[in-house]
């Protein structure tokens, strides 16, 4: 061959690899997993095929582990011939408000460990950082919750714990 007939290779893209479709198909099962798991009214507003709907439907009668499996797969089968973007999307806003859901939760318990170890010292801090919290309630409900984690007992924290995420939702943040 010489450099003029090199001119004519064809400089089509070559088709994926073998190990870059099986890595496609193992993200498509991984999506038909966690969309089998979501409620149907927030799947309905994805405009899936009547193929999908069909697998999806399905998916209630079926017990074993292994023939779950095979059923995923023919989810993913059908989500191969689907707009798979609003459901990832979905997915992903899901995801961000499990772990916003969190970190507020790790915020209260980390709020509600100071109050108890540092007592008023945490309690002003709290108290600038959300001044329309009823400070005699909080003072109070610390104190009994020093008291109880001294013995061992979860119910005053568990109410400080409760106050402080009615203090923190009323502020909005």
């Amino acid at each position: 061959m010489t450099y003029e007939d090199s001119d004519f290779i064809d400089d089509a893209p070559a088709e994926p690899s073998k190990s870059a479709r099986k890595r496609e198909r193992l993200a498509l099962q991984d999506l038909a997993e966690e969309m089998l798991g979501l409620p149907r009214a927030e799947l309905e507003g994805l405009g899936l095929g009547a193929d999908t709907w069909v697998a999806i439907d399905e998916t209630a009668r079926i017990k074993d582990r292994r023939a779950m499996r095979r059923h995923i797969k023919r989810v993913a089968n059908c989500l191969a011939r689907e707009n798979t973007e609003p459901l990832q999307t979905l997915l992903d806003a899901r995801a961000e408000k499990t772990l916003q859901a969190a970190a507020r939760h790790h915020q209260l318990e980390r709020w509600r460990a100071r109050l108890i170890d540092e007592g008023d010292a945490a309690l002003t801090e709290f108290l600038d950082a959300y001044p329309d919290a009823d400070r005699q309630q909080l003072r109070n409900l610390v104190r009994a919750a020093q008291r109880d984690a001294a013995r061992d007992r979860p119910d005053a924290p568990r109410k400080l714990f409760r106050l402080l995420r009615e203090v923190v939702d009323a502020a909005g943040h």
